[in-house]
């Protein structure tokens, strides 16, 4: 471990040094000779000092930063996860639906400051896919459109809120608005220093090793902001079955994409204990309906609080990970965190019932109706 010395530090050990091997008193007063020597020797102590200091923070994964780190990890063959582009649904509308429209894959929409730029996306499950056209199709009848896009530049700041979406960047003839009546979500910045060492320590625990925890790292190495429960000797419908595991991932959306799921498999395949047998699969939503009450103080505005609050449940509920339950009273505390002017949460009900909804290790809850009074 390197002791680091100040300036002052320095120049006092030289006086020390000096005055002891010395037999009469020496001058170290400002100005005099052996105080500019010891001065000018502290100045180059301090110079090694940082050489020392900049050559331990790069040989070493817990005290590197950025590409260094990055250098570090490459000989283990591990690489900083991505940034996630956010994603979500825009509406397109129109002021005159007297002709079919057509949104592109690639067109492009912005936020009304024009920070963030979304391209149109495919999804050949969408109502309004068109294949021989390559983009979402608008019938003549219909005033609007919902199309899914993603954030053109990674990272968390294509988390937008409602409504932030309202730039048509891309000219789509007979498409006069865009809006978002959802927030994008799922945008992740690239993987951090102290998420990338922890995940370096398991990625070492876990050479060599066919165990749960291999398995984990395995799917936790594909990309961030997954969550995972690992079951084993079970089949996928809940039936004994010695050898066999089940993973069940999710992105956060609740319905994993095939790609995803087929990555997953690939990296679990590579770890995978001989002899045994596994399934990669997505979660079931457990859909919950909420509804609750609440009072504000004199000071407060109630029904400037009700979307507010709404929309804090919402995200709350959305982001849980797979196999976590919701409870009851987190719902009063996530209403009473929304304002300061909140006095009372009343009235809670969790699908009907004033009780905590659980969820099995192939459940992830997810928002339905929330009505806030």
């Amino acid at each position: 471990m390197l002791s680091l010395l100040t300036f002052t530090a320095l120049v006092q050990r030289f006086a020390a040094a000096a005055q002891s091997s010395a037999a009469a008193l020496l001058d170290f007063t400002v100005g005099s000779v052996l105080r500019a020597l010891a001065e000018a020797n502290a100045s180059i102590a301090l110079w090694l000092q940082w050489l020392i200091f900049q050559v331990m923070q790069t040989t070493r994964a817990a005290t590197s930063a950025g590409p260094a780190l990055d250098s570090w990890m490459a000989d283990f063959t591990l690489a900083r996860l991505p940034a996630m582009a956010a994603t979500g649904l825009v509406t397109l509308a129109r002021f005159t639906a007297t002709s079919s429209a057509l949104a592109p894959v690639g067109a492009q929409v912005k936020t009304a400051d024009g920070s963030q730029t979304f391209q149109v996306t495919t999804d050949t499950t969408n109502a309004l896919w068109n294949a021989a056209q390559n983009g979402y199709l608008i019938p003549a009848d219909a005033a609007s459109g919902t199309v899914p896009v993603a954030a053109l530049t990674a990272g968390s700041a294509g988390n937008v809120q409602v409504g932030a979406i309202s730039l048509l960047a891309t000219a789509m003839p007979g498409i006069d608005t865009v809006t978002n009546a959802a927030p994008l979500a799922n945008g992740l910045d690239a993987e951090t220093d102290a998420a990338l060492r922890a995940r370096f320590a398991n990625f070492i625990q876990t050479r060599s090793r066919a165990t749960p925890l291999a398995i984990a790292n395995a799917v936790q190495n594909v990309q961030q902001g997954l969550t995972w429960t690992i079951q084993e000797n079970v089949l996928p419908n809940g039936a004994a079955q010695m050898g066999n595991f089940v993973a069940t991932v999710d992105d956060g959306s609740g319905a994993p994409p095939s790609t995803l799921l087929a990555a997953i498999s690939a990296a679990i395949e590579a770890v995978r204990p001989i002899g045994s047998t596994f399934t990669v699969q997505g979660p079931t939503d457990l859909v919950v309906n909420v509804t609750l009450a609440i009072t504000v103080s004199t000071a407060g505005n109630k029904p400037a609080l009700l979307a507010p609050v709404q929309q804090a449940i919402v995200a709350y509920i959305d982001k849980l990970p797979i196999g976590a339950p919701l409870p009851l009273t987190r719902i009063a505390q996530i209403a009473y965190a929304v304002d300061a002017s909140i006095v009372n949460v009343s009235t809670i009900t969790l699908n009907g019932a004033t009780a905590d909804i659980p969820a099995t290790l192939t459940q992830v809850i997810k928002a339905g109706t929330v009505v806030v009074n």
